[in-house]
């Protein structure tokens, strides 16, 4: 007998890594209200203090609160995030679907541009680009974003061939569906679920990657708050003010991991082959 109702299993790694990016994003979005202190507040007075009942995280070398710093760093990070990967789906996808509906020299030409940038390291190919782009938070989101539509298109060729071997594309093409009708109106509809699961990963990866340039001073730029340029600063006081690295630290652990937690359950729930 088949068994109704809501079931936990399949569901439990969406629920918790929902509630870890949950977490995250709250204390983004209200983070004037969730912080403590400003960001930005200096007292020379409190510099390198441990975590105390006024600064539940400790203070770093110029007295700022570091919470209040971590709260607001994710702010960067998100926003960073979002638009990364916002332009790596779009433009991933654009491309994937073009390039496997209408197939031949445009496949070729396309997928091989796409090969060429998947051929450099991620980090490298950021880094080349934020120097050439400048070193502000807006470019770091375009560099972030390039580097993900190869990853996109990929998947999104992949899955656009499936969906073309399914008789509805041609009853479509059959009744003189306009290609644009069919790419938008019966392809994309059916390749959403593995692009879903790539872009929740992908955000994962958007954090690690902002940090790692905000770290290299090519991303968020001093006094604004990052977890990367937290974490450069705080290298050089690990052995009198630990904190200092491991609060920028622990935010980006929770971030990443509730974001591939994430990712995971959405596999598990969109893929047939899971189900029972």
């Amino acid at each position: 007998m088949e068994e109704t109702g809501f079931d936990f299993h399949r569901w439990r790694l969406v629920i918790l890594g929902g509630i870890m990016v949950g977490i995250v994003l709250a204390s983004a979005i209200f983070a004037p209200f969730v912080a403590p202190y400003s960001p930005l507040d200096l007292d020379v007075t409190r510099m390198l203090q441990g975590p105390s009942a006024a600064h539940l995280l400790g203070t770093d070398e110029l007295g700022r609160d570091v919470l209040s710093r971590a709260i607001f760093a994710a702010r960067i990070s998100m926003q960073v995030s979002l638009i990364a990967v916002t332009v790596g789906l779009i433009g991933g996808t654009l491309i994937g679907m073009g390039a496997a509906y209408f197939g031949g020299l445009v496949d070729l030409v396309l997928m091989r541009a796409m090969e060429l940038l998947f051929s450099f390291p991620a980090i490298l190919l950021a880094v080349v680009l934020m120097a050439s782009l400048g070193t502000n938070v807006l470019n770091a989101m375009i560099a972030i974003g390039i580097v993900f539509i190869p990853g996109f298109s990929r998947l999104a060729r992949a899955s656009t061939q499936a969906v073309l071997r399914q008789q509805y594309i041609e009853a479509a093409r059959s009744i003189g569906m306009s290609d644009a009708r069919i790419i938008f109106r019966e392809i994309l509809p059916n390749i959403v679920a593995p692009l879903l699961v790539e872009a929740a990963v992908a955000f994962a990866y958007a954090v690690l990657l902002e940090s790692a340039l905000s770290f290299l001073g090519l991303g968020a730029q001093p006094p604004d708050p990052s977890w990367g340029n937290m974490l450069n600063t705080g290298r050089g006081f690990m052995a009198q003010a630990p904190w200092l690295s491991l609060v920028p630290g622990m935010a980006m652990f929770i971030c990443v991991l509730g974001f591939n937690l994430l990712g995971d359950g959405l596999r598990d729930v969109f893929d047939p082959h899971m189900r029972e």
